[in-house]
């Protein structure tokens, strides 16, 4: 049982990557295209727009898996930035202060500067690429 789990783990972590990478690429499109329709949208040049703009472009590249060890670098730092800004202020827990899916992306995405990609990945076709080069 554990090995067919353990032989699953590359593929799960393109899934965690993938999945993680969608959700905070919907934030941006949502601050940046306004698609889809919210609330209220930040105002150009804000600092919310700056973050929905990292996080469409950068979000994107971490979805694809093109560069994600340094995209995914800075979305856990400015998954970090927004929950001190945005969130720690209202309360020390994350449950009261809005701040569970900051925290979540942070460490998600900083697990992923550490642990790559995985195998469904633009980055994993180049290196494979470099390789059949070499």
């Amino acid at each position: 049982m554990l090995s067919s789990v353990h032989s699953l783990q590359p593929h799960l972590l393109s899934l965690l990557r993938i999945v993680s990478s969608l959700v905070l690429f919907s934030y941006g499109t949502q601050k940046i295209l306004h698609f889809p329709a919210a609330a209220s949208v930040p105002p150009a040049g804000s600092l919310s727009w700056i973050a929905g703009l990292l996080e469409l472009t950068l979000g994107f590249l971490v979805l694809v898996g093109f560069q994600t060890r340094i995209a995914a670098f800075v979305l856990s730092g400015l998954m970090a930035f927004a929950y001190f800004i945005g969130h720690a202020s209202k309360g020390i827990y994350p449950a009261q202060n809005g701040g569970v899916a900051a925290i979540l992306f942070c460490f998600v995405f900083l697990y992923l500067v550490a642990a790559g990609a995985g195998p469904l990945s633009v980055d994993n076709l180049l290196k494979r690429g470099r390789t059949a080069a070499a």
